[in-house]
C-alpha cells in the first residue's frame, strides 16, 4: 500500500504539473492535491499510527468513521428501544412533553410484554376521576427535630453541578424550578449565583470537598457554611457520601472545565483538575456523623438535614441507622442513588460494576428504616434514571416518598445524549464552560421546557395511582406494580421485596436471617 501510495503521488504530481504547464488555470488542482500528498507522505513516516503508517492517507478515513461512529448509530441504526443508556423512545418522550407535543402513542406497545423483567401497575376497578385528584402533591420532609420541615414537590431536578453544567443550562434549571414549584439540587460543586439568582428552591449538596464552605485544605469551615445554609433559597442541605456514576471514587473536574469563576465559587485554585476526596474528613464514624447533621442543622437555623448515597456495604448504612437511635438524631431524608450511573462521568468499571442497583438498594434502605422503627422520621428520595411517570411509580412502589431526575431534566434542556459530557465539547452547550457553545442555550426558552417536563411526569404519575384507585404517592405500596420473572410467572413487589416488620432490627434476636450478618457486623463507633 506503501509504494502503492508512492506510485500514485509522483504520478498525479507530474500530470498536475503538466497540466498546469499547459493552461493555468489547472493550478487549482495543486491547491487539492499537494496538501493529500504531503499528509500521506507524512503518515508514511510517523511511528504512533499503524493503520495511517500502513496506509497512508487512507488510513486516516478509519479515525474518522470512528470519530462520528456514535452519530451514525444514534440517527441511522438504532432502533427506537436500542439506544444506551436512554433509548429513542424515552428520549423522544421528554423532548415532548417539554415542549408540550402530543405524547401519546399509536399502536400499541413496542416492548415484548413476556420478556423477564417486564413490569405494569395493577390497575383498580375503582379508579378514581381525575377531578379528585391532586395533580401537584407535596411531600412534608423533616424529622421531629427539623424546626423548618419543607414541603417538596413528588419530582424534582436530581444534583448537577455548576462546572459540570454551564451556567445557562443552571440557570435554566433553576427558573424552571421557579415556575414549576419544585426543587434544583446543586450538585457538589458548590453553591453559585446562578443556584440563586432566578429564585428557584434550592437543595445545597455538600459532598467531600466541601465546595462553598472549606478553608485551604479543603477541610469543612463552618462559617463558610452558615453564611450560604441560612440564605432564604436555600431550603435542605444535604450530605453526598456516594453518586451512583461512581460511588467510593469522588468527583471529578477537568482543570479544562475550571474557569476563575468556578475556582472562586468552590474556593479552590485554578489550573488543576477539582479532585473530591473519595471520604468525609469532618467526620470517621456513624457517630461523628449525627454531630455533624446536628452542627448543619444548628448552622442552616433548623432546615431539614439529609445524605445522599449509593448502597455499598450493607453494614455500613445499618451502622448509621443503629447510630441514629443510638443518639435520637435522625436525618430528614435519605436520597438513594442506584449504581446505574448517572451525570458523571466515570472509569466504566465504576459505572457498570460499583454500587447496588436502584430497586434493590431502594428496598433495603426501606426495610433497615422500618427495622429500626424510624421509617417515619426519615423520607427517602430516588435518583436514577426517572424520566416517566412510570418510573416514579415504581420507585415510589418499592419506597421511596419522592424522586429526583438529572438526565431527564438534561434532556429538556436540549441534551441530545452525545456522550461528551466529560470533553467541554457538547454541543447542546449543556455540559461545557466554552462560551461559544453555551451562547446557543438560552436560559428564557429551556427554563419553560424544564417546567414543563417536570409538570407534564408528574401529572402522568398522578393519572396512573388514579388508574389504580390511589390519590397520593403516600399510599402507593409494593403491590402496585407487578413484575415478570419468567414466560409464566408473576410477581408483585411485594412478593419479590417482603417487607420487615416493624423494630424487628432493634434486637438481635429478632433480626432475620437474610440480614443477620451485616447487622452482627455493623457499629454505631465505626463504619
Amino acid at each position: 500500500m506503501r509504494k502503492v501510495f508512492v506510485i500514485f503521488s509522483i504520478t498525479s504530481l507530474a500530470i498536475i504539473a503538466l497540466l498546469t504547464y499547459i493552461n493555468w488555470k489547472s493550478i487549482f488542482l495543486l491547491l487539492i492535491f499537494v496538501p493529500l500528498i504531503v499528509m500521506g507522505f507524512y503518515d508514511m513516516f510517523q511511528s504512533k499510527k499503524t493503520i495511517r503508517r500502513n496506509f497512508p492517507l487512507l488510513g486516516r478515513l478509519r479515525y474518522l468513521l470512528e470519530s462520528i461512529g456514535p452519530e451514525i448509530r444514534q440517527y441511522f441504526i438504532e432502533t427506537d428501544l436500542a439506544g444506551k443508556p436512554f433509548n429513542r423512545l424515552q428520549r423522544s418522550l421528554v423532548y415532548q412533553r417539554s415542549k408540550k407535543e402530543t405524547d401519546t402513542t399509536p399502536f400499541g406497545t413496542q416492548l415484548n410484554v413476556y420478556e423477564p423483567g417486564y413490569k405494569w401497575i395493577n390497575h383498580s376497578i375503582r379508579a378514581l376521576p381525575l377531578t379528585d385528584i391532586d395533580f401537584n402533591p407535596k411531600i412534608k420532609i423533616g424529622s421531629q427535630q427539623c424546626e423548618r420541615p419543607y414541603n417538596a414537590s413528588l419530582f424534582n431536578i436530581s444534583a448537577m453541578s455548576y462546572g459540570s453544567l454551564s451556567k445557562n443550562a443552571i440557570i435554566a434549571l433553576n427558573s424552571g424550578a421557579k415556575q414549576g414549584g419544585f426543587y434544583h439540587n446543586t450538585g457538589e460543586g458548590g453553591l453559585s449565583p446562578y443556584h440563586l439568582q432566578e429564585g428557584g428552591d434550592v437543595v445545597w449538596n455538600i459532598g467531600t470537598g466541601y465546595f462553598s464552605c472549606r478553608d485551604n485544605n479543603g477541610h469543612f469551615l463552618y462559617d463558610e457554611y452558615v453564611k450560604r445554609a441560612i440564605l432564604d433559597n436555600v431550603k435542605m442541605i444535604e450530605i453526598k457520601f456516594s453518586q451512583g456514576a461512581k460511588p467510593g471514587h469522588g468527583g471529578i473536574l477537568p482543570k479544562e472545565k475550571v474557569t476563575d469563576e468556578i475556582a472562586a465559587i468552590r474556593l479552590v485554585e485554578r489550573g488543576k483538575d477539582i479532585i473530591s476526596p473519595s471520604y468525609h474528613s469532618a467526620f470517621t464514624t456513624p457517630l461523628e456523623l449525627m454531630e455533624f447533621v446536628r452542627t448543619l442543622r444548628k448552622g442552616s437555623g433548623g432546615k431539614p438535614i439529609g445524605i445522599k448515597i449509593c448502597i455499598g456495604n450493607k453494614s455500613e448504612f445499618l451502622s448509621i441507622c443503629k447510630a441514629m437511635v443510638q443518639t435520637q438524631t435522625y436525618l430528614d431524608f435519605i436520597t438513594v442513588d442506584g449504581g446505574e450511573g448517572g451525570t458523571g462521568a466515570a472509569p466504566l468499571e465504576y459505572s457498570d460494576h460499583v454500587g447496588m442497583p436502584l430497586r434493590d438498594a431502594l428496598a433495603f434502605v426501606h426495610d433497615s428504616l422500618v427495622g429500626f422503627g424510624i421509617r417515619e422520621e426519615i423520607k427517602i428520595i430516588c435518583s436514577g434514571k426517572i424520566v416517566t411517570g412510570f418510573d416514579i411509580i415504581k420507585t415510589l412502589a418499592i419506597g421511596a416518598d419522592l424522586c429526583n431526575s438529572a438526565r431527564g431534566m438534561m434532556f429538556a434542556l436540549g441534551c441530545i445524549q452525545a456522550l461528551e459530557c466529560h470533553t467541554n465539547t457538547c454541543p447542546t452547550g449543556v455540559a461545557t464552560q466554552n462560551p461559544k457553545l453555551v451562547k446557543g442555550l438560552v436560559p428564557e426558552e429551556k427554563s419553560v421546557r424544564v417546567f414543563r417536563f417536570q409538570h407534564e411526569t408528574v401529572k402522568s404519575a398522578m393519572e396512573l395511582m388514579a388508574s389504580a384507585g390511589i390519590k397520593h404517592p403516600d399510599e402507593v405500596d409494593r403491590s402496585i406494580v407487578s413484575m415478570r420473572l419468567d414466560s409464566t410467572r408473576i410477581q408483585t413487589f411485594m412478593e419479590t421485596y417482603p417487607e420487615l416488620t416493624k423494630g424487628c432490627l432493634l434486637n438481635e434476636d429478632t433480626v432475620p436471617e437474610r440480614l443477620s450478618y451485616f447487622w452482627k457486623k455493623a457499629a454505631a463507633e465505626k463504619f
